[in-house]
């Protein structure tokens, strides 16, 4: 389903701890960089996926999602809005159970396929902002 409510992300956030990053850059300036590195501190199990690249963050780097060999529960897409259909196709082939798009990346067709398949969908938005939102305001 497509999540966009505090409550359906803060569940995605809590449960979903593998995540399989597409798009990782190896470039600390970039921002799925930062955005892997929080979740990283913040105990989740980050999957670099990125073709061109062996290890990113002192984790092994996959070039593709069905590559990786353990199972992944989120895909976090860092890649163009146009890229996002075969890497919703994929996030469905190995049975994840979100697809998260990036802020900025924003594609109905691939959320709602993706959605139909029974992931949990969340687009345009980032889990850093959303995790540190939802978990670290109070502090």
């Amino acid at each position: 389903m497509i999540v966009s409510d505090d409550a359906g992300i803060r569940r995605i956030l809590q449960q979903h701890n593998v995540i399989a990053m597409v798009g990782l850059s190896p470039k600390p300036e970039r921002p799925s960089h930062g955005v892997a590195r929080y979740l990283l501190a913040n105990g989740y199990t980050v999957i670099p996926v990125n073709p061109g690249q062996r290890e990113i963050l002192g984790q092994p780097c996959y070039a593709r999602l069905a590559d990786i060999p353990v199972t992944v529960d989120m895909v976090d897409v860092f890649r163009n809005s146009a890229d996002v259909p075969p890497v919703a196709a994929e996030a469905i082939a190995i049975g994840a159970k979100s697809l998260w798009l990036q802020l900025g990346v924003i594609h109905p067709e691939a959320a709602g396929q993706a959605a139909a398949a029974g992931l949990d969908v969340v687009m345009d938005r980032c889990p850093k902002i959303e995790h540190t939102r939802l978990f670290h305001h109070s502090r």
